[in-house]
């Protein structure tokens, strides 16, 4: 007779990235682009600044996330905040607002795939990100 402990073949959803990477890495492109976009509109400097703010809050915020469940599970680092580019697009506020819708969605959409703090997480991202779009972007 055997025992069976609480070990087990890893799953395939171990081997893949966390899906909160790739938020941060969308809120820090949207942050910069929002940045870029203060020398070509500074008419909106004021709002283009705070996107940029916001967006960098949610970056940092994702990271901790991936962070502290790595922390719990492996060594490996989850860092995304190296250097981002900017879109291949020149910089235009449609573009940013585009970019935002598609983050709110985005967001959204695993929001409900996930639960728990993470899926609150991603849901106060979407929702800052649709009123970022209807508010400073109208």
């Amino acid at each position: 007779m055997f025992t069976v402990t609480g070990c087990g073949a890893p799953s395939d959803e171990d081997d893949e990235p966390d899906p909160l990477i790739a938020q941060a890495q969308r809120a820090r492109t949207d942050a910069a682009l929002a940045g870029a976009l203060v020398a070509v509109t500074p008419e909106r400097a004021d709002a283009l600044a705070t996107i940029g703010a916001e967006r960098t809050t949610h970056a940092d915020a994702l990271d901790a996330e991936v962070a502290r469940l790595v922390g719990a599970t492996s060594t490996s680092p989850a860092s995304s905040s190296t250097t981002v580019p900017l879109p291949a697009e020149a910089p235009t506020v449609e573009l940013l607002r585009e970019r935002l819708t598609r983050s709110q969605r985005d967001a959204a959409n695993l929001a409900r795939t996930l639960r728990g703090y993470r899926a609150g997480l991603l849901a106060s991202v979407s929702a800052a990100c649709a009123t970022e779009t209807a508010v400073l972007l109208p």
